[in-house]
C-alpha cells in the first residue's frame, strides 16, 4: 500500500466570512445594527481605532557585530508563503536603529511563492522581492570579504 501524497508548504485557503446582502451601510450584522438602534443607542459606534501588536518572537539565523551595527543575516534557500516573507517587514520595522536584517540567498533569481508571470515572461525573484522592501542581501559569491572566513572562501574559488 503506498503512502497518502502530502503537498509540503501548501497551506489551505481561509474561510471567507459570509456576507449579508440588506445590511444597513456602516455596520458589520444585523445584530450591531439592532443593539445600535436599541438596547446600545446611547453608545458611539465604531467611533475610534485601536492599534495592537501580535507579538511574536524571531531567532535569527547568524548575528554578528559589523560596520556599527548589529547585523542579522537570515540564510534563505527559499520562501514558501506570502506570511513567511511578510513577516521578515514586520521584524525590520520591529528592529532598533542599530541593528539590520540583511539576506543571503542561496538564489537570488529564484521566483517568489504565488508570483504572477510577468509579460515577458519572468516571476518577481527573491532578490526583487528584497530590493523593493529595502532589505540588503547577498548571495554566497557577492557576500563581503570582510563578513566571511577568507580561507573558506578562497577554497571554494
Amino acid at each position: 500500500m503506498s503512502e497518502p501524497k502530502i503537498r509540503k508548504g501548501v497551506r489551505k485557503p481561509r474561510v471567507k466570512r459570509p456576507v449579508s446582502k440588506d445590511l444597513v451601510q456602516g455596520y458589520d450584522s444585523h445584530w450591531e445594527y439592532e443593539l445600535h438602534s436599541g438596547l446600545l443607542k446611547d453608545w458611539n459606534f465604531h467611533s475610534e481605532k485601536v492599534n495592537y501588536v501580535v507579538e511574536h518572537t524571531y531567532h535569527p539565523d547568524f548575528i554578528k557585530n559589523l560596520e556599527g551595527k548589529t547585523i542579522l543575516l537570515e540564510a534563505k534557500g527559499r520562501f514558501w508563503d506570502a506570511a513567511e516573507y511578510s513577516k521578515y517587514v514586520w521584524i525590520s520595522k520591529a528592529l532598533p536603529n542599530n541593528y539590520e536584517l540583511v539576506f543571503l540567498f542561496s538564489d537570488p533569481s529564484a521566483p517568489m511563492p504565488q508570483a504572477k508571470r510577468r509579460t515577458d515572461g519572468t516571476k518577481r525573484t527573491h532578490g526583487e522581492w528584497a530590493d523593493s522592501k529595502g532589505f540588503r542581501w547577498y548571495s554566497e559569491a557577492s557576500i563581503p570579504d570582510e563578513w566571511v572566513d577568507k580561507t573558506c572562501k578562497d577554497e571554494e574559488i
